[in-house]
């Protein structure tokens, strides 16, 4: 018999092995291309033109019992001013970071007029969080819807 065939020998664990690289290799080139790929939904920034409807926008936040507001002026292109409605003495006396750092904020935003992008001090983030993710929603009432 002159035939050469030849016979392979495999492992179990080798195969096992062998999948379980092959899997992690799929794994780690899909979380690549979640990471990197484009994103579709982009954020205005200050050169990007932005169309308001003008007017005063508000938003409410809730802290125990009190409502704070945050109010946000615009005109057709741009925000004019991001103000927090007068506090009551309760409210400036149980949270005192609220206005200091909307004093911070404000002018960040209206400097970048967006809320992307800004920094704030270490021992007011929260507060400062909090008062963004108001102006963001006072400012998503206020764009104009085509």
């Amino acid at each position: 018999m002159s035939s050469k065939t030849k016979i392979v020998v495999l492992r179990m664990k080798e195969i096992i092995y062998t999948a379980i690289f092959v899997g992690l290799g799929i794994l780690l080139i899909t979380l690549f291309l979640v990471m990197f790929r484009p994103k579709k939904d982009t954020v205005p920034t200050s050169g990007d033109a932005v169309a308001y409807v003008p007017g005063v926008y508000s938003s409410a936040i809730t802290l125990n019992s009190q409502d704070i507001n945050v109010e946000v002026t615009v005109d057709s292109k741009k925000i004019t001013s991001v103000t927090l409605v007068p506090l009551s003495e309760a409210v400036t006396t149980m949270y005192p970071l609220m206005q200091p750092a909307m004093d911070n904020l404000s002018p960040q935003i209206l400097k970048n007029q967006s809320t992307k992008n800004i920094s704030y001090p270490s021992e007011s983030r929260y507060t400062s969080s909090v008062l963004v993710k108001a102006v963001d929603q006072a400012l998503t009432k206020a764009q104009k819807t085509d």
